[in-house]
């Protein structure tokens, strides 16, 4: 390998620290879920309407969903 290729490998190491991935992965799956947990009302809401038991079970989904998305990706990091 000459010197010139071993400096591009050099650059490559440099991208990003290795906390970083992981931080903006669980910032970006926090702010998702916020998003939608700011929709929830409305939705169980517009849910309630047709069927409370729909709108129950959609908002238990989506309590199980925010740890299971953690819970996954824990098991994936292993």
């Amino acid at each position: 390998m000459n010197k010139q290729q071993s400096g591009k490998v050099q650059q490559n190491n440099k991208t990003k620290p290795e906390w970083q991935g992981p931080a903006i992965a669980a910032a970006c799956i926090m702010f998702g879920f916020a998003f939608f947990g700011y929709l929830l009302p409305p939705i169980m809401l517009w849910l309630g309407e047709y069927s409370l038991v729909a709108a129950a079970v959609f908002a238990v989904l989506f309590v199980l969903a925010f740890f299971g998305v953690f819970w996954l990706r824990a098991r994936s990091q292993k």
